[in-house]
C-alpha cells in the first residue's frame, strides 16, 4: 500500500496565521500537525508516502521531513497548484501509487484510539485481499456539517451524502480512506463539481454503486479531531497535552513508531532523539531509545 498525505489548501479559516505558513506545519501541542496523519500511515505499515502541498509550501515540508530514510520510510513530494479537490490527489499521485493499493489521509486530521494500529492493519488487508474501499466513520453531534455514511450491520456502505439536510445517520466520513488500485481509474473519470473541485465523495459513491464500499465505525474509545479552525486547533493541542501528561507517552511520535516496527534500530532512534534533546519531544525519543536498547538482545 502506498500512502498519500494531502497537505495543500490555503488554510483560509486560520488566517492571518496561514498567510505565512502552511496550516499543516502549525504546532498541535508538541509537534507539527502533519506528524499526526503521517503517524496514521506508519501505524498502518505504510512506508512509501507522498506529501502533496502547494508549490510555496513544499520546500518547508522537505526541510522538516527530508527523504524519510532516517525513519526507515520514503517521503516524496508533489505539487497541487490550486485547491482542486481531494480526489485530485489520485491524479497527482498516480505514478506514486502505481499498481498498488492506496491510503489517503488529510493533513489536518488527527486520529487516536486503542488498538488503532491493529484496526488499520486489518482494514488494509481487507482492501488488499478483497478489493474495494474502506471508509472510516465517526459519530458526531451535527452530521449535517459533514459527508455522512450509512452502513448495514456488516459494515457495507448503503448511502453517502454530502452535508445532508436530513442525515440518515450520525456517522461523519473522516479524512482517512483506503482504496484498491481502481481508485486511479475512477479519479480520471471525474468531472468538477459545482464548486469546481474533484470531490472525494464522488469517488466513494463510485465504489458504493459497485457494492465495494465499507464503512468502519471508529465510535467510542476513539478521537477524531479536525484542526481547521482556531478553536479546533486549540482543542486538539489541549487534548494531546492532557493525554500525554497523564499517560507519560506521546502519540504520533514518528521515531517511536519506526522503532517499534523495527524500521530503525535503537541506536538510530537515540541519534534522532539527541539531535532534538533540548526539547521535551527529543528527551522522550532518547528515553524510548534507551529502553529499547535495554531490551534488545545482543548478538
Amino acid at each position: 500500500m502506498k500512502g498519500i498525505v494531502l497537505a495543500g489548501g490555503s488554510g483560509s479559516r486560520l488566517h492571518p496565521v496561514t498567510r505565512a505558513v502552511s496550516k499543516q506545519l502549525l504546532p498541535v501541542y508538541d509537534k507539527p500537525m502533519i506528524y499526526y496523519p503521517i503517524s496514521v500511515l506508519m501505524l498502518a505499515g505504510v512506508r512509501d508516502i507522498l506529501v502533496i502541498s502547494t508549490p510555496v509550501d513544499l520546500p518547508a515540508f522537505r526541510r522538516l521531513l527530508g527523504d524519510g530514510s532516517e525513519l526507515g520510510v520514503r517521503f516524496s513530494y508533489a505539487e497541487q497548484a490550486a485547491p482542486n479537490g481531494l480526489a485530485e490527489a489520485f491524479l497527482i499521485g498516480a505514478d506514486h501509487v502505481g499498481d498498488d493499493t492506496a491510503a489517503l489521509v488529510l493533513g489536518d486530521n488527527i486520529f487516536h484510539g486503542q488498538q488503532f494500529s491493529a484496526l488499520l492493519a486489518e482494514q488494509r488487508a481487507v482492501v488488499e485481499l478483497e478489493k474495494g474501499c474502506v471508509l472510516f466513520g465517526y459519530p458526531v453531534r451535527d452530521p449535517s456539517r459533514y459527508g455522512v455514511g450509512e452502513a448495514d450491520e456488516t459494515g457495507r456502505l448503503l448511502s453517502i451524502e454530502e452535508k445532508p439536510a436530513a442525515p440518515r445517520s450520525n456517522r461523519a466520513i473522516t479524512g482517512l480512506y483506503f482504496y484498491d488500485n481502481d481508485v486511479l481509474d475512477i479519479a480520471r473519470t471525474l468531472t468538477p463539481s459545482a464548486r469546481g473541485e474533484l470531490e472525494i465523495t464522488d469517488v466513494n459513491r463510485a465504489y458504493l454503486e459497485r457494492g465495494d464500499a465499507r464503512l468502519i465505525d471508529l465510535g467510542r474509545g476513539f478521537a477524531w479531531l479536525d484542526t481547521g479552525t482556531h478553536e479546533s486547533l486549540i482543542e486538539a493541542s489541549q487534548y494531546v497535552q492532557v493525554l500525554e501528561h497523564r499517560q507519560g507517552v506521546r502519540f504520533a511520535c514518528l521515531e517511536e513508531i519506526a522503532l517499534i516496527r523495527h524500521w530503525i534500530t535503537p541506536e538510530q532512534a537515540l541519534a534522532l532523539g539527541e539531535r532534538q534533546a533540548s526539547s521535551g519531544y527529543g528527551d522522550y525519543v532518547v528515553g524510548v531509545a534507551h529502553t529499547a536498547r535495554r531490551f534488545t538482545p545482543t548478538q
